[in-house]
């Protein structure tokens, strides 16, 4: 191991320690992540990932100060892609955000070109950002659930709460769905703080059966993972487990600090999905 890949390891970050905020804009605060040891534990070759998509996330809580000093509040959408080589550890991309409180910036513009900017430098890879002042924020489409037919009403029984792919079996029967559950939990990798999320799976292939399913999510409960992780690992092991011949995993998880993660995997390069919050987000 490099020193290089001891710096960028979750514990060296600010993640769980009592961070000082800076006054100022201050690029050095983000803490990029390689995602390549977490995909290599479940089997994946970060060279040939077997999956496309992104990950998106909503800042809530994002305001600087115009040439006048006046602050301005907005609202940031940020996607970049999940070839992307780094991911951002979500504390450092909050104190990021916060570096720019009393920072003077001319337009919205250059905001978004100055983070942009700093975002690509550290997921090393192209990123979208759209930064609306409150003002011009329309309504955004919220929805109690996620599409697709929730499994969270079977009656089953669970005692078992750290991940188990065994639980994931197919029945004779081809079918294609989308099923969803709001019972995701895991907990931070670093912080151990509980992460709460509502998942989408639809899939083309032998039917998934539903209540080893659903006994599936519950058992991320303790398992220690970031968000984007814990989506890539529910799509490996789907994969693995029950061979579909189409296959597209979404998680949209809670806010912490302001921010909302929400990764999107799936087997066709085209696949995409609407930005539309959760009642509980």
């Amino acid at each position: 191991m490099t020193m290089e890949d001891v710096l960028v390891q979750p514990e060296n970050s600010e993640l769980g320690k009592k961070s000082a905020y800076d006054p100022l804009y201050s690029p050095k605060k983000l803490f990029p992540i390689p995602r390549k040891g977490k995909r290599e534990e479940i089997g994946v070759n970060p060279n040939q990932l077997p999956f496309f998509g992104f990950d998106c996330w909503n800042h809530y809580e994002v305001s600087w100060l115009n040439n006048k000093g006046k602050p301005i509040v907005a609202l940031a959408e940020i996607v970049y892609g999940c070839d992307s080589p780094n991911i951002i550890e979500s504390k450092s991309m909050k104190l990021y955000f916060n570096s720019f409180n009393n920072t003077k910036f001319k337009s919205v513009g250059s905001v978004e070109e100055i983070i942009k900017k700093d975002l690509e430098k550290n997921v090393g890879s192209a990123v979208s950002i759209k930064v609306t002042p409150l003002n011009e924020v329309t309504a955004k489409n919220i929805t109690s659930k996620l599409e697709g037919e929730s499994i969270d009403g079977l009656s089953v029984s669970c005692d078992i709460y750290t991940v188990d792919a065994s639980f994931l079996k197919t029945e004779d029967k081809t079918i294609e769905e989308t099923l969803c559950s709001d019972l995701l939990k895991s907990n931070c990798l670093v912080a151990y703080q509980p992460d709460w999320g509502s998942v989408q799976i639809s899939y083309k292939g032998k039917k998934i059966n539903r209540e080893g399913l659903l006994k599936y999510i519950v058992s991320f409960r303790n398992h220690n993972e970031f968000h984007e992780q814990c989506i890539e690992r529910i799509f490996i092991d789907i994969m693995r487990m029950c061979k579909p011949t189409e296959l597209a995993v979404y998680g949209r998880y809670t806010r912490r600090g302001g921010l909302d993660i929400n990764p999107y995997r799936s087997t066709k390069t085209s696949g995409s999905v609407d930005n539309t919050r959760l009642y509980r987000q």
